[in-house]
């Protein structure tokens, strides 16, 4: 990842915009200015650690913001810790060094970011461990909090999964709305491969083995089965190779940690969760400050 883009510092910014970090009134009130700490971000709970560049930049960012001089920073990770990696309970992340006024006033919003992300490294991790070994690939979907995608799907990819579709120009998928208004599969599929650029790929959702025959005999080259209970995705699967197409199968909706093993053992070649990004549960990180006494 990439923390020094354009793109990831306006994300950055603008958390600490949001919170108006350069004018934490307790803070200023409270603590002396020339006052340096140490700051050890801790994991509560076990989880996939996702987001740690994010400390360093927010420090940078702050500091432009603010536009006073308030001495070096260091941030201090093990070898062992990077993003991706799972931390047992109670495992230090990192260590801030820097000027205590600074670090609380960034508290919040770092430990907010890396908590989601870790939450989204966590869940997606445990999609993939629940199928490992059976070939299938967990994708993500576009239900991400908006503004924070970029963040979101890196943090799938920490958990183990594959990134679909970034955004609405990534790709072609025809999905049930474009289906209705496009005036049916045939047409939309014939319109799609007349207009295109060369390279695309038409990928095509539908809901039942009706829409899925239509799909095929109008050349679909990509499928997503939407909302198919683990039987109709076998019926569908075996239509497909019984044909002796070898097109990517993927299926979605109302897959859990509890059904996904029925569903991969349908056979598909992807199975997409959207709850990886939009209902993830934040995981619990903790900062723990104290004074750097000389």
């Amino acid at each position: 990842m990439e923390w020094k883009t354009r793109r990831i510092e306006a994300i950055l910014e603008q958390a600490l915009t949001e919170d108006k970090a350069t004018s934490d009134v307790t803070t200023a009130l409270t603590v002396d200015p020339s006052l340096r700490a140490a700051a050890t971000i801790i994991a509560k709970e076990e989880c996939v650690l996702s987001g740690v560049g994010c400390i360093p930049r927010f420090l940078d960012i702050f500091a432009r913001l603010d536009g006073k001089s308030s001495g070096r920073h260091e941030v201090i990770s093990h070898p062992e810790i990077f993003d991706g990696v799972r931390l047992r309970k109670g495992q230090a992340v990192a260590v801030i060094r820097h000027n205590a006024r600074v670090i609380l006033a960034c508290e919040r919003v770092i430990l907010n970011l890396m908590q989601r992300m870790s939450g989204v490294a966590t869940l997606t991790r445990r999609y993939v461990d629940e199928i490992k070994g059976t070939g299938v690939k967990i994708l993500d979907t576009r239900k991400t909090v908006p503004g924070l995608r970029i963040l979101d799907k890196y943090a799938v990819r920490c958990g183990g999964g594959e990134n679909h579709r970034l955004d609405l120009s990534d790709g072609i998928l025809i999905k049930n709305n474009h289906i209705t208004l496009g005036g049916g599969i045939e047409k939309v599929l014939t319109r799609a491969k007349e207009r295109r650029k060369p390279g695309q790929t038409i990928d095509i959702e539908v809901r039942n083995q009706a829409e899925l025959t239509l799909a095929l005999d109008h050349g679909a080259e990509s499928l997503l089965l939407d909302n198919m209970t683990p039987a109709d995705v076998k019926k569908s699967v075996d239509l497909v190779r019984e044909r002796g197409l070898k097109i990517p199968i993927e299926a979605s909706g109302g897959i859990t940690l509890e059904n996904i093993r029925k569903y991969v053992l349908a056979g598909p070649d992807y199975i997409s969760v959207g709850a990886l990004t939009h209902s993830a549960p934040a995981v619990d990180l903790s900062m723990r400050i104290t004074a750097e006494i000389y």
